[in-house]
């Protein structure tokens, strides 16, 4: 009786630790895209300690989902590829409209803001002089480095250049430095975070206005459970001193919530005319 009691007890053991371990590999792993301004392994060496971090405070498993290139990146999200994605303000516009995308969270303390650099030595200090001249962009869709500054250059001075699509924030100031191009366009914090050497040997010609920052969000496919589990993780981020220092590396200086409204005020801006599908 005592040997059938041990057994039964070690039967309902295993069991109990053979279905844990299956509900352990059966975890849904969610992918987190993020919109390219930076080398892929900059990229990761930013967001994977940061998912590393989501994951031990939620218990859900994340994917860095990476992309060649800003309108890879568009492709991705119009198709639905990730269940959470870093995306740009005018990104979470056509990718709610397209995939039903929200966002969760922003950065609360900044505006974002693209600007257009020279060459310190350059002969261009007024926006206009830069007419029927080849400016630098990262991609044609990316909000500040491109669209913000683009309808600028219709709507607001109304000259004409010729714009060289060159992948990334840093190939651009890299294309000014060098002398290929007679501009460039970007945003204040990938400026910041360029080389001395780089950053530098540029001056800031223009800042375009002022729109809510990069929103963190999520695919509606999401369950309102795991959405609101990983909204909450990423403010708990913001509250300890290692969760503030890994999140400034993206940069978000201040987490908070981040809604729909925030954003809807670009759909004024008329950018739909230059954004490339």
């Amino acid at each position: 009786m005592f040997r059938k009691t041990v057994s039964l007890l070690m039967i309902a053991t295993l069991v109990l630790f053979s279905s844990l371990a299956l509900a352990e590999s059966d975890k849904k792993s969610y992918t987190f895209g993020v919109v390219p301004q930076f080398d892929a392994r900059r990229i990761h060496s930013i967001w994977q300690p940061i998912l590393d971090e989501l994951q031990q405070r939620t218990g859900l498993k994340f994917s860095l989902q990476g992309a060649s290139s800003i309108p890879v990146f568009e492709q991705e999200f119009a198709k639905g590829d990730f269940d959470f994605a870093y995306m740009n303000p005018y990104h979470i516009l056509v990718a709610n409209q397209k995939q039903g995308y929200v966002p969760l969270v922003r950065d609360i303390a900044r505006k974002l803001y693209g600007i257009v650099v020279v060459r310190k030595d350059s002969p261009v200090h007024k926006v206009e002089d830069l007419n029927n001249k080849q400016v630098a962009f990262p991609a044609p869709n990316a909000l500040g480095a491109s669209l913000l500054p683009r309808s600028a250059f219709i709507n607001t001075f109304h000259i004409d250049i010729k714009p060289k699509y060159v992948r990334t924030h840093t190939s651009v100031y890299l294309n000014v430095v060098m002398g290929e191009v007679a501009a460039g366009g970007g945003v204040q914090k990938t400026l910041s975070q360029q080389r001395p050497e780089v950053r530098d040997a540029l001056r800031v010609l223009y800042e375009t206005p002022r729109v809510s920052p990069h929103p963190v969000s999520v695919h509606s496919r999401v369950d309102k459970k795991i959405r609101l589990q990983v909204k909450q993780a990423f403010l708990d981020m913001g509250l300890a001193e290692e969760g503030k220092t890994l999140l400034a590396k993206i940069p978000m200086k201040k987490i908070g919530s981040a809604e729909m409204d925030d954003y809807t005020p670009l759909a004024k801006l008329d950018l739909e005319s230059i954004y490339q599908e």
